[in-house]
């Protein structure tokens, strides 16, 4: 015995909601100056548990000591006064105000604020940490980066202690990740202790000084990152058997083109050109924010195409839209899985029949037995936590929701795929399975695949497109190494293949 008491001691904590066992009886030991990593499978029970730390939620059982003293986190209120934070992975900042309005909101004291002074302690604040943000800015335009930092500035504004990310490099870029990884650094430096919540087990092995494993609500495996001879080890320690992230992709003969844009323009987008085949995967990789996003919603019936044209599975546009087939013919699997691909307050159940339903209707009744049992094995093919149809869509963990998506999608048998950041948020196993998925996928049907992971686009991918500011600036087959070795640069806008 050393005698050394941890920041932050967690004892035998549990938390059900309903049958579903979230947590059970789970102790660790948070050190200041350490990074901590907390790893597991999609549904292990790890958001919960910090969750809990952050006073979001209550415990079922169990103690959380904070500097040896057994304390009550009955709020995120209380647990913010004693230095806890949670950076979420889905941010909770007020899009109409500033940075500094954001950092500064819920702040306690006098009635009338100096802005100038604000403007300049959150300057020298973000300065302290490595961060270039203008106080000034308006949280609606900023980038996904920008807005993460902006979320660490208000907990260390708070002179919070313990800091804890949830999938934070999850809608970051390469290089707005190494900008995060070398503000936690400083801020280990300082001695404040932080979680660290990932599936990209790279990042754990490169910034984690320990790490904690998690299966089905109990802690599995405790090791020092350092102890760690691998990613491959890493996982099979999460997983529970071999994972290697790997797939065959086999070439098949393209067929005929399921998806055909030409000269689409519109204010964000510039003379789009792009085909994708039957038997294919087209890969789309850009730095977000250079028109991914616009495109998709036009190729998928959200936005009118402004200038130029698009046909899907041969029909225009306007006539594929007008009466759409609920199979065979198009699924749209977006990035955003809370607000666009399924409804919070409804059930699994009935989050599937929201694109399946034309499938389970005869007449003007609605086959709800029918459609439960294709249901219910879907949720077992896919390994979905929990298996229950009555769990509401925001009790799932965010990779489980993503798993639901796809089943449903899967399901409807389409001929063209658009799979915008498939993975994001999936644990190495689950990645594994849907990367098996979409190559199975193109025995009958095209796929567009959006991308921010170049290495998944690369795995995947028969064709990548590449897109910079509104324009698709090179399209190549993913053998063709000379424009594989330049897509960084192309991503960047310095090297643009004519």
């Amino acid at each position: 015995m050393t005698g050394r008491i941890p920041l932050i001691r967690l004892e035998a904590i549990s938390k059900s909601f309903g049958d579903v066992h979230a947590n059970r009886g789970i102790s660790l030991e948070i050190d200041e100056g350490r990074i901590l990593a907390l790893l597991g499978e999609n549904g292990a029970g790890k958001s919960t548990l910090m969750s809990i730390l952050a006073g979001q939620l209550q415990p079922d059982a169990g103690t959380i000591f904070f500097a040896g003293d057994a304390i009550r986190l009955s709020s995120t209120e209380k647990a913010i006064s004693l230095g806890i934070g949670m950076v979420y992975q889905h941010f909770k900042l007020v899009e109409a105000m500033t940075v500094a309005e954001n950092v500064y909101l819920g702040h306690a004291g006098s009635f009338v604020l100096d802005w100038q002074k604000i403007h300049e302690e959150v300057m020298q604040l973000a300065s302290q940490y490595g961060m270039q943000i203008n106080p000034a800015a308006r949280i609606s335009t900023l980038s996904m980066g920008e807005k993460q930092q902006v979320e660490i500035l208000k907990l260390l504004h708070r002179k919070s202690r313990v800091l804890i990310f949830d999938e934070p490099t999850a809608v970051l870029t390469p290089r707005e990740a190494e900008n995060l990884f070398a503000t936690m650094r400083l801020m280990i430096g300082q001695g404040k202790a932080i979680v660290f919540i990932s599936h990209k087990l790279e990042e754990v092995m490169s910034v984690a000084d320990n790490i904690a494993i998690l299966r089905r609500g109990e802690v599995v495996d405790r090791v020092a990152a350092a102890d760690v001879k691998s990613t491959a080890e890493l996982a099979e320690r999460m997983v529970g058997r071999e994972v290697l992230l790997q797939v065959e992709r086999t070439p098949l003969e393209p067929r005929q083109i399921v998806l055909k844009v030409e000269g689409l323009s519109a204010a964000s987008l510039a003379d789009i050109d792009l085909e994708v085949r039957q038997g294919e995967i087209l890969g789309l990789v850009g730095v977000a924010g250079n028109g991914q996003k616009p495109l998709v919603e036009m190729i998928c019936g959200l936005v009118r195409p402004a200038l130029g044209s698009v046909r899907l599975l041969g029909m225009d546009w306007q006539k594929f839209f007008a009466n759409p087939s609920w199979d065979l013919a198009l699924s749209y699997i977006p990035e955003d899985r809370q607000g666009l691909a399924t409804c919070q307050g409804l059930d699994l159940l009935d989050n599937f029949l929201l694109t399946t339903r034309g499938g389970f209707v005869r007449g003007p009744w609605l086959r709800r037995g029918q459609a439960r049992e294709k249901a219910e094995r879907l949720l077992h093919d896919f390994d979905i936590r929990p298996p229950n149809l009555g769990a509401l869509a925001w009790q799932l963990s965010g990779g489980n929701l993503q798993k639901m998506v796809l089943a449903r999608e899967f399901y409807r048998k389409p001929r063209l795929i658009v799979a915008e950041q498939p993975t994001q948020g999936l644990d190495i196993a689950a990645t594994e399975d849907v990367w098996k998925l979409l190559l199975e996928a193109r025995e009958q049907a095209g796929v567009l695949l959006v991308t921010g992971d170049l290495s998944e686009a690369l795995a995947l991918s028969d064709r990548l497109a590449v897109m910079y500011n509104g324009r698709i600036v090179s399209t190549f087959y993913v053998d063709d190494e000379e424009s594989v070795a330049r897509i960084p640069q192309m991503m960047a806008g310095l090297q643009i293949s004519a």
